[in-house]
C-alpha cells in the first residue's frame, strides 16, 4: 500500500481509491476532507493519469494553492500541472483561449466591483434615472443574481415575475439597465466577475462540438471542493463538462450539506442534496466521512443533535474518539456590555487555567457590528486581538464617517475630519473647491474651517459651503447642553448619513447601516453607564468626553509582532478554521437566528447550519453567550434566548436552568410570528417538548448491549420511540445504525452510533 494511504481511515481510503464514475464524498466537520481530496488527486497521478487531465475546482485561491502543495509532497513537481484553481480563475483561463468565439477579444478586461458600479452609474445617467430609487449597488446585485441564474437580458425582459417585482419596488427599468450594462461591457471588451462563469456557459452552449467537447475530453477527472457552496450557474457548468456520452463522467464532489451557509450569495443546498439522485443511473458511489478528528465528544454530539432539527439533509452521524472533554459553557448576561465583560473574563480565566495562547481563542458573532463591545473589553484587559473578515469596527468607512462628523462638531478646526465629510453625503462641494480653500488656508496659516468663505468659488459651491457651515455651527452649540447620544443621533440623521445608507438594500449595504446603528448604540450605552470615579464626581456624558474615550479605544499601536492575538470574526468568515477555544456570542432570537431569516423554514434551517458551523470550530472548549438586553437603534431591546440553545441536550452543557426555565420555553419555543405576521416553524414547540421529555417511562426502559443490535431488528429509543434498524455499517468499535423511527418527527430516519446509543431490542 502506498505510504500516504496508510494515513487514512477505511472510509477515507475508499473515497481516495474509488476513482471511476460519479462519487459523492459527504465530509463532516474536522473529518479530513482536504486530505481526501488531495490524496485522491495524488493517487490518480500515481495510477497513470496525466496531471493536466485533472480539473480541481475550489472556492479560494488559498485552497487551490494548499491543495497543490499537499499533492506535491506525494508526487513532486507533477502537481503543478494539475488544473487546480477557483471557478473564476480556471474559467477565465479557458475564456482567454476561446473568447473570440462569443465576440470578445482574448485580452478582455475583467471589471472589478468599482468598475461595474461606474458603468451602472453611467447607464443611469444616460437614462436620466434617479439614483435614489435606482441605487447602483442594488442594481449591480440584481444583475449579478440574474446572471447566476442564467437569465439573459432578453429573458429578464420577458420574465413577468421579475418585472412585477421590479414594478413593486418602483424600479421598472432594471431590465433596460441590464441590457445597456451588458452592451457597454461587451463594447468595451470587458467582463465583470459574474461574466467569467456566465460567458463560459454561453461559450459551451454555442459551441458544443468544437469547444465543449474539447474540454470534456481533456479533463478525464473533475473534482469540486465545498460543493455545498455552489450556485445554479456553477453546477450547470460542472454538468456541462460531465454530460453523457461525450465525457468520461468521472466526477467527484466533496462537501457537507450541514455546512451550506451561503444562500445570500446565491449558493443552493439543493445541488448537494440532489447530486446522488442526479447521477443515480450512472453508478454513483457515496462515502460519508463521519469521524471528527477536531473536537471532543460533548461538542460533536451537541452539533449532531442541533442539525437533526433541519428538514432536508443527508443523514449522517459525526463521532469523535478524542474523549468527552469539557461540557459546553453557557453565559447568560443581563446586557450586551456585561456579555462583553464576561467573555473577556472567561478568556483571561482560560488563558491562566488551561495555558492557552491568544491565538488559540476565537470570538464568533452573527454580524460584524457585534465586534465593538468585545474589542472594547479586550483592549481594557490589554489582550491583543485581530478582526478578520472585515475591518476593525472603528476602522469601517461608515463608522469613521460618522465619527468624523462628531469630531468636527466638537472641534471645527479638525482639518482631517472636515476633508472627510465636507462632501459626504454629496452636497456639491467637489475636490477642486476643497483644494482651492486648502491652498488659501495654507498661505494664510489658518485651518480650512477658518477659510471656508475666502476662496473664489462658483456661487453654487459657495452656497453649499455656507449651508454646511451653518449646520456644523448648530451642532457645535449643543456640545455642552446635550448628552453624547442625543447629539450624535441628531447629527447622524440631519447630515444625511442614515438616509444615504438606507438607499443600498444589498446585504453589504444593510451591514453598513447596521454598523452605524451599532456605533450609536455604543454611545447610548456610554451615556447610561454608571462610570462615577468617586462620589463627588459627576460623570461627564458629553460628546467631547465620548470622543476622548473612543480615541483611546481606537489607538492602533498594537503589539502584533508575535502574531499572538485573539481572533474576532463572523461565523461566515470562520468556516474551515479551528481553534482550541471558541466563543459563539449573541445567541438571541432575531440576532442568531437573524430576524431576516424568520419568515421561512429554509431561512431558519440555514441559520441552524450556520450555528452548526460555529460550534464545530471548537476543538476543546466551547462557550456560548447571550444577553437579555442590548441596544438596537438607540432603544433598549429585551431578547429571548435563541431557539438553538434549546436544541442542545442538557447533558452536554454545564448548566441549563437559565435556558430551560418555564418562562423561556413558553415564550421562545416554536415558531413565533415573523415580521409581517408570517408564521414560522410551526412544529418547533412540539419537537422541543419531545426532545426534553422521554417518550416512555425511564423506569421501564432496559437498554441491550450495543453489539447485539442487528439490521432488521425492532428497537426502542428513550427519546425517539419505536424504530426499525434498516442497516448497520462501520467498524466493530464504531458501528453506526440507520434506524427508521415512525414517531420521531422530521427527520424520521436517523443515523446513530451504537456505542453511544441506548436501545432496547423489541424483536
Amino acid at each position: 500500500m502506498n505510504h500516504y494511504l496508510q494515513q487514512l481511515n477505511d472510509v477515507q481510503r475508499q473515497a481516495v481509491t474509488n476513482t471511476d464514475g460519479p462519487v459523492l464524498v459527504v465530509a463532516g466537520p474536522g473529518s479530513g476532507k482536504t486530505r481526501v481530496l488531495t490524496f485522491r488527486i495524488a493517487y490518480l497521478i500515481e495510477q497513470g493519469t496525466a496531471p493536466w487531465e485533472i480539473l480541481a475546482l475550489t472556492f479560494t485561491n488559498k485552497a487551490a494553492r494548499e491543495m497543490k502543495e499537499r499533492i506535491a509532497k506525494v508526487v513532486g513537481q507533477r502537481a503543478n500541472k494539475v488544473w487546480a484553481g477557483t471557478f473564476h480563475s480556471i474559467f477565465a483561463r479557458i475564456l482567454r483561449v476561446e473568447a473570440e468565439k462569443i465576440g470578445y477579444p482574448s485580452n478582455f478586461t475583467i471589471y472589478d466591483s468599482e468598475d461595474s458600479l461606474n458603468v451602472i452609474k453611467a447607464v443611469l445617467k444616460e437614462m436620466n434615472l434617479d439614483t435614489n430609487t435606482y441605487n447602483p449597488n442594488a442594481i449591480r446585485s440584481r444583475i449579478s443574481s440574474a446572471k447566476s441564474n442564467l437569465i439573459t437580458p432578453k429573458l429578464y425582459e420577458k420574465n413577468q415575475e421579475l418585472r412585477e417585482q421590479d414594478r413593486m419596488s418602483k424600479r421598472p427599468y432594471i431590465y433596460a439597465i441590464y441590457q445597456k450594462y451588458t452592451a457597454r461591457c461587451k463594447r468595451s471588451g470587458a467582463m465583470d466577475f459574474d461574466d467569467l462563469l456566465y460567458r463560459l456557459y454561453e461559450l459551451f452552449q454555442r459551441n458544443p462540438d468544437n469547444v465543449l467537447d474539447k474540454y470534456r475530453q481533456r479533463f478525464k477527472y473533475l473534482l469540486v471542493d465545498e460543493f455545498q457552496d455552489t450556485n445554479h450557474l456553477q453546477y450547470s457548468l460542472v454538468r456541462k463538462l460531465v454530460e453523457y456520452p461525450q465525457s468520461h463522467r468521472n466526477i467527484c464532489v466533496v462537501g457537507d450539506d450541514a455546512q451550506s451557509i451561503y444562500a445570500f450569495r446565491g449558493a443552493t443546498i439543493q445541488n448537494i442534496l440532489d447530486f446522488e439522485k442526479d447521477f443515480k443511473n450512472h453508478g454513483i458511489q457515496v462515502f460519508k466521512l463521519e469521524q471528527n478528528y477536531r473536537s471532543t465528544d460533548h461538542i460533536v454530539q451537541a452539533a449532531n443533535s442541533i442539525i437533526t432539527y433541519n428538514q432536508h439533509q443527508i443523514p449522517k452521524t459525526i463521532w469523535s474518539d478524542k474523549g468527552e472533554g469539557q461540557r459546553i459553557k453557557i453565559i447568560k448576561a443581563l446586557t450586551d456590555g456585561e456579555e462583553g465583560k464576561r467573555i473577556a473574563d472567561t478568556i483571561m480565566e482560560q488563558k491562566n487555567r488551561f495555558h492557552l495562547s491568544n491565538s488559540d481563542i476565537a470570538i464568533l458573532y452573527r454580524t460584524n457590528a457585534q465586534s465593538r463591545i468585545f474589542e472594547e473589553y479586550l483592549r481594557r484587559y490589554n489582550v491583543s486581538y485581530r478582526i478578520f473578515g472585515g475591518l476593525s469596527f472603528y476602522q469601517r468607512k461608515e463608522v469613521k464617517d460618522l465619527i468624523a462628523y462628531l469630531r468636527l462638531t466638537v472641534n471645527p478646526k479638525d482639518d482631517e475630519a472636515l476633508r472627510r465629510v465636507i462632501n459626504y453625503p454629496k452636497r456639491g462641494i467637489g475636490k477642486t473647491s476643497v483644494d482651492k480653500i486648502a491652498a488659501v488656508a495654507a498661505n494664510a496659516g489658518k485651518t480650512i474651517w477658518e477659510c471656508l468663505g475666502s476662496a473664489q468659488l462658483s456661487k453654487r459651491a459657495q452656497n453649499s459651503i455656507n449651508d454646511f457651515v451653518t449646520m456644523i455651527k448648530s451642532f457645535n452649540k449643543r456640545v455642552q447642553s446635550d448628552n453624547a447620544y442625543e447629539l450624535a443621533n441628531s447629527i447622524a440623521r440631519k447630515v444625511g448619513i442614515i438616509d444615504e445608507l438606507k438607499k443600498d438594500n444589498t446585504v453589504e449595504g444593510m451591514g453598513r447601516l447596521e454598523n452605524v446603528n451599532a456605533l450609536l448604540d455604543g454611545i447610548k450605552s456610554f451615556v447610561e453607564e454608571d462610570t462615577v470615579i468617586d462620589v463627588e464626581t459627576v460623570p461627564d456624558k458629553t460628546l467631547a468626553s465620548y470622543l476622548q474615550n473612543i480615541a483611546l479605544l481606537t489607538d492602533q499601536d498594537q503589539n502584533d509582532k508575535e502574531g499572538d492575538y485573539v481572533t474576532l470574526m463572523s461565523v461566515h468568515a470562520a468556516k474551515g478554521l479551528e481553534f482550541k477555544s471558541v466563543f459563539v456570542v449573541g445567541l438571541e432570537e432575531k440576532l442568531f437566528p437573524s430576524f431576516m431569516s424568520l419568515d421561512t423554514r429554509e431561512g431558519i434551517d440555514e441559520e441552524r447550519r450556520l450555528f452548526y458551523v460555529a460550534i464545530t470550530r471548537a476543538e476543546q472548549y466551547l462557550t456560548i453567550s447571550y444577553a437579555n438586553s442590548r441596544y438596537k437603534f438607540g432603544q433598549m431591546r429585551y431578547n429571548e434566548p435563541s431557539r438553538f440553545l434549546e436544541e442542545i441536550p442538557s447533558h452536554h452543557m454545564e448548566s441549563t436552568a437559565h435556558i430551560r426555565s418555564k418562562s423561556n420555553i413558553g415564550s421562545n419555543s416554536g415558531f413565533t410570528s415573523a415580521p409581517g405576521g408570517a408564521k414560522i416553524q410551526g412544529n418547533f414547540k412540539r419537537r422541543v417538548a419531545a426532545s426534553q421529555s422521554p417518550r416512555i417511562d425511564p423506569k421501564d426502559f432496559k437498554p441491550d448491549p450495543s453489539d447485539k443490535i442487528q439490521a432488521g431488528m425492532k428497537v426502542l429509543h428513550l427519546k425517539f420511540g419505536e424504530g426499525k434498524v434498516l442497516s448497520i455499517d462501520g467498524s466493530a468499535k464504531n458501528r453506526v445504525a440507520t434506524i427508521f423511527f415512525k414517531d420521531a418527527g422530521d427527520p424520521q430516519q436517523r443515523r446513530i452510533m451504537l456505542k453511544f446509543a441506548k436501545l432496547q431490542i423489541l424483536e
